[in-house]
């Protein structure tokens, strides 16, 4: 009997199930990730960041459903990329295309609510000012103001800790007790000051309006009953918002808008007026298309002398003949080992007009001193002689890796039928190089086309046009002009504009980029 009923708790046993500690660790892990984010994204939608809070869920949602998922158990290795784009290239190209159809600006940066907020914390001096002192006293410190009735005192306190809840009220003294502090003391203690609500005898409350005024303040807007009209208290005039422009302003009677916007602004979507400023407004189109000219004659000749310069000499260390190649190999790859920065700062001393060694050698030999900075076509020649250097090491060294794939059979071959080695280049290498390096030179056009760095290091986009609605140089590159808008416009840093021209690049960029694409593969495909 004892063996039976051991048997069957035996079979209990086994047929009830063990707990999975994996299991349970991984969900409780998933769950821990998904409550945190959770609580963030709300704090992000409280504050009104709604698109970070959106990427935020988004980002959550894959993770809890790629981790938590048997089904999507590969896809477990490249959520790490997948994030990475969401965040570091889908997120800001559609947060950039979206700024792109708002006034977001310098003036315009808050929501319709906080410019409210912060148009409501305004004050201004409604009745009149007294003068007064503060009295040091045996229990704390004492504000004495001078009315035109007398003295008027405030209650003992503390001046590092004042009362900031409740009006103190003022009762008139004959005589005032205690130590008069300095104007020193008075300074240090602003602060505390400024918390120090007092109230008149009349009723009338006074705040500290200086260091040696006592006045009358009140809100500079009332919020109205529509939740969206603001009134002001001083000069009695209503104000509405102008969600064509982003700004709070003055209305009249019929509720037309008049006289001058105050600010913070707030941001409203225009449309397409940013699209609109770039095509029609000629303090932004004539320089806009100028610097779109120069940027890609910039890019095809940044890649053209590269490839150039770094093919001649890939082929010359890399003859047999030559003594010493190994030293000329590392002498010339030197430049790309410097950091690029160091570099331009150095070539920028060089190229100085007055002080430069390039201007002295010149000046000794030919008699001649060129503008560098100053003269737009001199500034070009300065910026594409530089970027040639930084950037033709980097082809030399493709360059010398793909001539080692080239047999050297078809040198023999070529040899036995009497060629130099003119021809040789270009009846051997330079068609067996082409089609690797098709690739490589839309990636090097593409990152020239955006070379920001050397740019803003060597010129900040100088000289200088004239006449130009936006800030816009000769050696400008667009990607140089979009943040030269974005953040040194006249006018306030215009990120709506900058991001219509973010978003017009991008289109040119890609566009530019399926070209090439095409045509590379068409020219392939014919080969």
């Amino acid at each position: 009997m004892q063996s039976v009923q051991g048997a069957g708790l035996l079979e209990t046993a086994k047929e009830s199930p063990k707990l999975n500690y994996r299991k349970w660790l991984k969900w409780s892990l998933l769950g821990m990730i998904g409550t945190v984010n959770g609580y963030a994204t709300v704090l992000m939608y409280a504050q009104g960041e709604i698109p970070f809070a959106l990427l935020t869920v988004i980002l959550t949602a894959l993770a809890l459903y790629i981790f938590g998922s048997n089904k999507t158990y590969e896809h477990r290795y490249i959520y790490p990329g997948i994030a990475g784009m969401l965040v570091f290239v889908i997120f800001p190209l559609i947060y950039t295309v979206g700024l792109a159809f708002t006034n977001y600006s310098a003036n315009n940066q808050l929501s319709i609510e906080r410019a409210q907020s912060v148009l409501q914390q305004r004050t201004f001096l409604s009745g009149s000012s007294y003068g007064f002192d503060l009295y040091k006293v045996d229990n704390g410190h004492q504000l004495i103001i001078k009315a035109d009735g007398g003295l008027l005192a405030s209650d003992v306190f503390d001046l590092s800790n004042p009362p900031s809840d409740v009006a103190m009220k003022l009762h008139s003294v004959g005589a005032v007790k205690g130590q008069k502090e300095i104007i020193k003391t008075i300074i240090a203690n602003r602060s505390n000051l400024n918390k120090v609500e007092l109230a008149m005898p009349s009723g009338e409350e006074i705040r500290m309006s200086g260091l040696r005024k006592f006045a009358a303040e009140m809100p500079l807007f009332t919020l109205q009953q529509d939740g969206e009209s603001l009134y002001n208290n001083r000069t009695q005039q209503l104000y509405k918002p102008n969600m064509e422009i982003g700004f709070y302003q003055p209305v009249d009677a019929d509720g037309k808008f008049i006289d001058k916007p105050i600010s913070p602004g707030f941001v409203v979507g225009v449309g397409g007026k940013n699209f609109e400023r770039v095509m029609t407004d000629d303090g932004i189109k004539e320089p806009f298309f100028g610097i779109f000219i120069w940027t890609v004659v910039f890019a095809f000749l940044a890649v053209s002398l590269t490839l150039a310069v770094g093919m001649v000499l890939a082929c010359i260390v890399q003859w047999e003949p030559l003594k010493g190649s190994g030293i000329y190999r590392v002498l010339l790859i030197l430049p790309y080992a410097v950091p690029s920065f160091i570099s331009i700062l150095i070539f920028k001393g060089l190229f100085n007009q007055s002080f430069g060694e390039i201007n002295m050698l010149l000046e000794g030999v030919f008699g001649i001193k060129p503008s560098w900075f100053s003269d737009p076509i001199m500034a070009r020649v300065m910026v594409v002689i530089v970027n040639t250097w930084l950037g033709f090491p980097y082809m030399m060294i493709l360059c010398m890796g793909l001539l080692k794939s080239i047999p050297d059979d078809l040198y023999e071959a070529s040899a036995i039928d009497g060629a130099g080695p003119i021809q040789n280049f270009f009846t051997i290498t330079l068609p067996m190089l082409a089609k690797p390096l098709t690739p490589l030179l839309i990636a090097s056009f593409a990152f020239n086309f955006n070379n920001f760095v050397m740019i803003q290091l060597l010129t900040s986009g100088g000289p200088n046009m004239v006449g130009t609605s936006e800030p816009a140089g000769y050696t400008d590159l667009l990607v140089s002009y979009t943040y030269r808008i974005a953040f040194e416009g006249g006018g306030g840093q215009d990120f709506g504009l900058a991001g219509a021209i973010a978003t017009i690049i991008f289109l040119l960029v890609g566009g530019m980029a399926l070209l090439n694409l095409k045509f590379t593969k068409t020219a392939l495909e014919q080969d």
